[in-house]
């Protein structure tokens, strides 16, 4: 008889819906709307029971668009389900939320039902600046739902800052800062700006409204640096930054750590990805379309691709380089298959030379230098 495979343990869920689309963001989102968020609760169930009997998630994360959004009685739908099929539980279970959209009520449901770490969209302190981010929520807003979460039991916290937002400037990027990590939340997510195409940003740096300044954004990032680590937060990933102390357990996301070291996760939701066994899937980037698929008792998967071994490598090492450890030798040949300082020690040598990288006697990592520019640095390494 065939083995059959181990299932899957991450589980990815993508929920579209929002507010209102921020300026910057490039992700499938739309303006919420009540009757297709009930088609969407509806059809994510029958996609939960598509694929519940390949997976043992140990870490979930609803992520969008605002989770946030859905209301209790669609969040007791979606988990009453997940109880049939056994996928509560997990040891990590992370649901971003918008500052704007917590209550009390939703919070403790979630806590209820297993959730214990929650995704806060704070961006930036300052009204000015979250108003030209297009953000719905004020400076008050992050603070009262921070305290809304906390008295909801919540004990593991990440909050979203972004920084070389137009019009920003580094004393109040510092000050963010300050206010931020007072806060005494256990993980940070600090991002800069990026223009992507079709968004509200771009199209204003396209008509030269915009004009980004890399010198302040280098700087921006080293206050980030300096300030996350006097307040006790250790960077592990370019962007993400978790407490670390004797009596704390470090709060890295092992749901990212999966990611970025080339494991396997079902994605469901409108758009959503899923990586299984070297083979990619995506979902439609369509909500009404996707309710229909699985309304028809169909998966709503727009485009499959099995990876060839050594492409899927090359983006395991481009992913694995985000992190601050990089790539121990033995776990990459373990993962994919290949050795990491011979498929790559041309590129390997090239980003050393550049004091973009370090190659010690068990592992290859990025330097401070290099993490800065992770993205060029990770191109060379795909095949």
């Amino acid at each position: 008889m065939p083995v059959r495979p181990q299932p899957i343990s991450s589980l990815y869920v993508h929920v579209p819906f929002c507010a209102r689309k921020c300026a910057y963001c490039a992700f499938f989102s739309e303006a919420s709307n009540g009757e297709l968020i009930e088609r969407y609760t509806a059809a994510l169930v029958r996609e939960l029971g598509l694929v519940a009997g390949d997976l043992k998630p140990t870490t979930v994360f609803f992520g969008g668009g605002t989770p946030s959004l859905l209301n209790l009685r669609q969040w007791k739908t979606i988990f009453g389900a997940m109880g049939r099929h056994n996928l509560l539980g997990a040891d990590e279970w992370t649901i971003e939320c918008n500052p704007a959209t917590v209550s009390l009520e939703k919070a403790r449901l979630w806590r209820e039902h297993g959730v214990n770490r929650i995704s806060m969209g704070v961006q930036s302190l300052d009204n000015a600046l979250l108003d030209r981010l297009g953000r719905i929520h004020t400076r008050e807003m992050v603070f009262k739902s921070y305290d809304i979460l906390r008295n909801a039991r919540f004990e593991n916290i990440n909050l979203d800052l972004m920084f070389a937002i137009p019009g920003q400037s580094l004393d109040v990027w510092r000050s963010t800062l300050n206010e931020i990590v007072q806060l005494d939340t256990e993980h940070l997510s600090c991002y800069e700006v990026i223009y992507e195409e079709d968004t509200p940003l771009f199209a204003q740096l396209a008509a030269g409204q915009i004009t980004p300044d890399e010198d302040l954004a280098c700087a921006m990032y080293d206050a980030l640096l300096e300030q996350a680590a006097a307040a006790g937060f250790q960077q592990y990933e370019i962007a993400n930054f978790a407490k670390h102390d004797s009596t704390i357990p470090g709060q890295v996301c092992r749901h990212n750590i999966n990611y970025w070291r080339g494991g396997n996760y079902h994605g469901l939701g409108p758009s959503a990805c899923g990586y299984v066994r070297g083979v990619r899937t995506r979902n439609w980037s369509n909500t009404a379309l996707y309710c229909e698929r699985l309304e028809r008792g169909e998966r709503a998967v727009e485009s499959i691709e099995e990876l060839p071994p050594l492409k899927r490598a090359g983006e395991t090492a481009a992913f694995g380089l985000r992190m601050n450890s990089g790539w121990p030798f033995a776990d990459f040949q373990r993962v994919t298959g290949f050795e990491l300082h011979t498929e790559w020690s041309s590129e390997m040598a090239d980003l050393v030379g550049r004091g973009w990288g370090k190659v010690h006697s068990d592992r290859f990592h990025l330097t401070a230098e290099g993490l800065r520019f992770a993205d060029a640095a990770a191109e060379l390494f795909l095949r």
